[in-house]
């Protein structure tokens, strides 16, 4: 066995994407234990007027994620451990706040505290944060304080976006897996193993949830809080470490992407733009940004007629788009890029909602 380690450890970092097979597999033998947990200990989601299943389903999704994950970064090498262990300390935290929101519905105020007190492990303590703007508005490195500042802002952002985005089955684990896929082949290419090891094992883990969230039947599973805000804790701190690594050109020239922020930004837009765009709309009509709605994008797939895989489908496909675009103006000016990213998904939904309009106005006639 002790010869046996450092070997398969050397195969991994010379192909870190072994990982996602490894993590897949742990998360695989672990689910049905999960589930069966969950269905004893009466961890589960009744129907509301908030969703659209049938039946008692287990909601703690994100805690299997979370097991085969740690687990493959474990298999492989203290090293990592030893490299992450705050990141991985903030975690814990923000496992553990999503976990009892999922059991008690956690106060806005008090789930903020939470998602900050992990920020504060991943942005101050591990020192993981935006440091850059790359030239943006004449800018390029920041204070410290206004670095603090800016990266708790879009921390907070991340992880309610896509926190909020989790609505319909394989959704928010389906753009995971495109997210972490996208930063973990970066990270790999650009040399920084350790990080696309970490962005593999996510994808692997992501994907056992994915099946079983989209395809389980009788052993379906949900995401919960516990997973869709450690989703958006790792995407984050993927995000940071892709712009540090553009902000001080730390990856070989045809890697290097000028409006790195901007890319960011365009991986992620259908979350980022849903979550600006409802919040936007409940603030206009008097309501608190944070009150819960079905105004969101899904929602709106939804009423046209798509079912929960065809809502899927469709938004996944429309952020590998984004991700295209992205990748297409990496060197363009941040502003033109942001700019345009914005005029197409404004474009996209507003088509979407003379959709929804006219359909509404269909059943309309059709019931008087």
């Amino acid at each position: 066995m002790d010869l046996l380690m450092p070997t398969i450890n050397s195969i991994v970092y010379s192909y870190p994407f072994l990982t996602i097979l490894v993590s897949f597999l742990i998360g695989l033998s672990f689910m049905p234990l999960v589930i069966d947990i969950a269905k004893k200990r009466n961890f589960v989601v009744k129907p509301n007027k908030r969703t659209s299943h049938e039946g008692v389903i287990p909601n703690i999704g994100g805690i299997n994620i979370f097991i085969s994950f740690l687990l493959t970064i474990f298999l492989f090498s203290f090293t990592i451990i030893s490299q992450l262990q705050f990141r991985i300390f903030g975690i814990f935290i923000i496992l553990i706040i999503g976990f009892v929101d999922d059991l008690i519905d956690v106060k806005p105020l008090w789930k903020l505290i939470g998602e900050l007190t992990s920020a504060f492990f991943l942005i101050v303590v591990s020192d993981v944060r935006l440091t850059h703007l790359h030239g943006f508005m004449g800018i390029n490195e920041l204070p410290l304080f206004v670095s603090y500042l800016l990266s708790f802002f879009v921390f907070i952002v991340i992880m309610n976006s896509l926190n909020l985005i989790d609505g319909v089955d394989g959704l928010a684990s389906g753009l995971g897996v495109v997210y972490s896929m996208f930063f973990a082949v970066y990270f790999h290419i650009a040399g920084n193993i350790i990080l696309s090891i970490s962005a593999y094992a996510m994808v692997g883990s992501l994907a056992v949830f994915f099946l079983y969230n989209v395809f389980g039947n009788k052993r379906k599973i949900f995401m919960g809080d516990s997973g869709s805000l450690l989703l958006g804790y790792m995407i984050a701190l993927y995000v940071f470490e892709f712009c540090k690594l553009n902000a001080f050109k730390s990856v070989p020239t045809e890697l290097y992407m000028s409006a790195a922020p901007a890319v960011a930004i365009c991986v992620l837009s259908v979350p980022l733009f849903d979550t600006l765009r409802v919040m936007t709309t409940r603030m206009r009509k008097g309501f608190s940004p944070f009150q819960p709605d079905k105004n969101h994008i899904h929602h709106l797939l939804l009423k046209i007629g798509l079912k929960h895989r065809q809502v899927t489908f469709v938004l996944l496909c429309v952020s590998l788009f984004f991700i295209g675009l992205g990748l297409i103006g990496r060197n363009w000016p941040i502003g033109l890029l942001v700019t345009i990213t914005f005029i197409i998904a404004f474009s996209l939904t507003y088509g979407l909602w003379r959709l929804v309009d006219k359909r509404q106005f269909k059943e309309k006639s059709l019931n008087n």
